[in-house]
């Protein structure tokens, strides 16, 4: 945490690792209700006005990244006061946020906001990836609608609702939405398939498997608590394997002193990390933590991606600039600024980014990302005959000298 000392980072950790269960699910938002037209219009210009102050003061960035940002207020705010709901709303003040083209400035509506912080979200239970012009099927949630479907990981989708999806299709459902997919199989056969969306648990994925060698993998998809102390205990349960392959291909962040601790787990010693840049212009750098650390010394092999996000990405930089892992996959997002979260009028909440991030190369990750040491080329064929060719890769490279060299 920004700001935040050493003891305070530590006491937040233990209370978290202790009793994080047990926090309550966020009661669900009501919907707001207008007696006459001029009380929707005031209501979302107070929203908007207030989304439009919060980053006028807390935005990393006091130039705005070139951008005249009470210009902005004065184009956006017709468009504001216009709109007939919540979810019209809030397109124009991600619209007014997208003028800065930095990551972490997004507002979510109350519903989102409550579908985030309780974990839970109106779904069919697809995963999908957009490759050579097509969305397939990568994960099919259990117990989901798609699962009661008999849907399969590498189906192709054709159409939904007879449209076909283009690149900037959304998936966002309402519950009780009924939805028809047209699909191909692997065995390009065609199949119809009718789901409704209905309310399941968002949950970050967690996994471990032991691969040839007594090499080991380990996937989790955010840096939380639960996700540290799961991190923790894999690597101190199997600190004489002889590597470790980390899947980040869908990691997406998270809480920054989780990755404080976690980056201590791959070292003898503290390391530095990089540097975070306040709107002021002073500088704060980061360094590891190695309290309770697993300290496991074997080899490193990251799995990237262009979803690899934030901490994530982080993570994959400290450990290639300190010559401990080897990257394997394809760039990372390039999303790397420190944010916070501020209420709303409404219920909403906004998230800003507050602190630019520099790395241990003196340069921003914002934007550019971290290359991998091995460019894997990812192709639909593989995705649906359900192949892996970054695990692939990296099992082929924990014998080759390269890896050696590097560790």
């Amino acid at each position: 945490m920004r700001g935040t000392s050493f003891f305070g980072r530590l006491l937040l950790l233990i209370v978290a690792l202790f009793v994080g269960g047990c926090a309550g699910v966020p009661t669900p938002p009501r919907a707001n209700v207008f007696l006459s037209e001029r009380e929707r219009t005031a209501h979302n210009l107070r929203v908007f006005d207030r989304a439009w102050q919060l980053v006028n003061t807390k935005f990393f960035d006091a130039k705005f990244r070139g951008v005249d940002w009470p210009a902005m207020k004065t184009q956006y705010r017709p468009a504001a006061e216009r709109a007939v709901d919540d979810e019209a709303l809030y397109e124009v003040i991600n619209s007014l946020l997208g003028e800065l083209k930095e990551s972490h400035n997004y507002a979510m509506t109350p519903q989102r906001r409550w579908e985030v912080l309780a974990k839970q979200q109106a779904r069919i239970g697809l995963g999908l990836r957009r490759l050579d012009g097509h969305w397939v099927v990568t994960e099919v949630i259990p117990g989901s609608p798609a699962e009661a479907a008999e849907v399969r990981r590498g189906w192709v989708v054709e159409q939904r609702d007879g449209q076909k999806l283009g690149n900037g299709a959304s998936f966002s459902l309402k519950e009780g939405q009924a939805v028809v997919y047209d699909f191909l199989t692997r065995e390009d056969e065609r199949q119809t398939r009718s789901m409704t969306a209905r309310v399941l648990p968002v949950a970050d994925r967690r996994e471990m498997r032991l691969l040839a060698d007594g090499n080991v993998y380990l996937r989790f998809d955010a840096f939380d608590y639960q996700s540290l102390r799961w991190l923790s205990e894999q690597l101190k349960t199997y600190r004489a394997a002889p590597a470790v392959v980390i899947d980040l291909r869908y990691n997406h962040g998270g809480l920054f002193y989780s990755l404080e601790f976690s980056l201590g787990e791959f070292f003898a010693k503290s390391v530095q990390v990089g540097t975070f840049v306040r709107r002021s212009g002073s500088e704060e750098p980061k360094d590891s933590n190695q309290l309770f650390s697993a300290r496991y010394a074997g080899k490193v092999i990251l799995l990237t991606d262009h979803t690899t996000a934030s901490c994530a990405e982080i993570l994959a930089h400290v450990l290639h600039y300190h010559q401990r892992a080897v990257l394997i996959g394809r760039p990372t997002a390039g999303a790397v600024v420190a944010s916070r979260y501020f209420a709303l009028p409404d219920g909403g909440m906004l998230q800003i980014a507050v602190d630019d991030f520099r790395g241990l190369d003196g340069k921003r990750l914002e934007g550019l990302g971290v290359k991998p040491d091995i460019t894997v080329e990812l192709k639909l064929s593989d995705l649906r005959a359900g192949r892996d060719p970054d695990l692939q890769a990296a099992e082929a490279s924990l014998h080759s000298a390269e890896i050696v060299a590097k560790n």
